[in-house]
């Protein structure tokens, strides 16, 4: 499982795509966006924010 982000951290980021908030996919190891869907991965504790079409 990945390293869990700060809540003060997480509350302060958000989807790239839509600027919605993100929350933790079912198994913690990436981060979901509350409004359009889009997945994140989170690697060695980073959050990797770039658009799905970017990866």
């Amino acid at each position: 499982m990945s390293q869990l982000l700060s809540e003060e951290l997480l509350s302060i980021l958000a989807c790239p795509v839509c600027k919605a908030d993100l929350q933790y996919n079912k198994d913690n190891t990436g981060l979901l966006c509350t409004k359009c869907g889009a997945k994140y991965p989170i690697t060695e504790g980073i959050p990797v924010l770039l658009p799905p079409e970017m990866r």
